[in-house]
């Protein structure tokens, strides 16, 4: 579901602001954006399933607050498939190489 939401631009876009700015409703986000405030609402809907934004409701407002502890497992966890790709890489290439004959 995590990369599922952030496979999304408009997604990542919204994540962005929300990890650069802090915390903000679905009207501020959604005015330099090419869609409705209530696509949004959708948009960080998804954040939030994936466990990536938090809704905080403050009076009759619904700030949505970035949680970055969630991306960072999901760092965490591309670092240590790239390095096991990596190292598979590494293997391919040393088979790969031609040897010298020693006579």
């Amino acid at each position: 579901m995590l990369f599922g939401a952030l496979a999304d631009p408009t997604r990542r876009q919204l994540l962005q602001r929300l990890l650069a700015n802090g915390p903000a409703t679905a009207t501020v986000l959604a005015e330099p954006l090419a869609c409705s405030r209530q696509a949004v609402v959708k948009h960080l809907q998804a954040l939030e399933a994936a466990g990536l934004a938090t809704p905080e409701r403050v009076g009759r407002e619904v700030r949505y607050r970035a949680t970055p502890e969630r991306l960072a497992s999901a760092v965490g966890w591309l670092l240590d498939a790239g390095g096991s790709w990596d190292r598979r890489i590494d293997r391919l290439r040393g088979r790969n190489q031609p040897t010298r004959n020693r006579r």
